[in-house]
This record gives C-alpha cells, structure tokens and sequence, in this order.
C-alpha cells in the first residue's frame, strides 16, 4: 500500500505551535482529512458560528484541493459543534458547499479543544490512476 501523507507536521494550531499529527493521509484511493478548525494563520477566526462554520469548511477544503481532490470526492463529513443550537447555521452552511449532492455525515456536541464553535473532517475517494 503506497500512503502519502500532507502536512506531515499537522499545520499551525494556536499559538503557533506545530501539531503532531498530518494534516491528511492518502491510500489506495482515499484520502482522510484531519479535523479542521475555523484557524486562519494560527489563530481561530472572529465571528459566529456562520463564519466559523465558512472557514473551518474552507480550511478542510484546502487539504482536498492540495491532495488533487475536490468536494465531489467527499463520501463522509464528521461535525463538531459546541453548542446544539448552532445546528441549522451550519447546515446552510455545509449545503454552500455541498449542494445538492451532499456526503454521508455524522454531527455531534461536544466540548472543543480550542476556543471555537466548530470543527470538521472528512473521508474523500477517487479511483487511483
């Protein structure tokens, strides 16, 4: 099995600091993004849970586009959000991006790591060449 990975560093989480984990990995045609977090240059993005929502999305997109794939090779999103009420913003939100051909998905509650609102990652395939 022939794994690449992206970013093997992680990226920049707050403060600056280097994560120990990679951004994404790929294999046999699938590539698993990391949990995005709406960061912009280390530090989480002012703004409510739409603006959050736009930019950990973007975040996560990013990582799809680097690794040659686009949001129409994502089979499966997992979502995080800290706060329950904050669920029809981010579906708006996703459907941005997903139209009407949206991916399999799993949205929980739960306490965040870092000071934000919300976090995603994804599985994405495509038939290897």
């Amino acid at each position: 099995m022939d794994i690449k990975r992206f970013g093997v560093e992680g990226g920049q989480g707050t403060g600056g600091q280097r994560m120990p984990f990679a951004r994404a990995t790929q294999a046999n045609g699938f590539l698993f993004v990391s949990g995005q977090t709406p960061m912009e240059n280390g530090e989480v993005i002012d703004g409510g849970i739409v603006a959050q929502s736009h930019k950990a999305i973007q975040n996560m997109m990013a990582i799809l586009k680097e690794a040659g794939y686009g949001p129409e090779h994502v089979m499966r999103c997992g979502v995080w959000l800290d706060d329950p009420r904050d669920f029809a913003s981010f579906n708006k939100v996703f459907k941005e991006y997903f139209g009407e051909h949206p991916p399999a998905r799993a949205c929980v509650v739960s306490s965040m790591v870092i000071d934000c609102k919300v976090e995603v990652d994804c599985v994405a395939y495509k038939k290897p060449e």
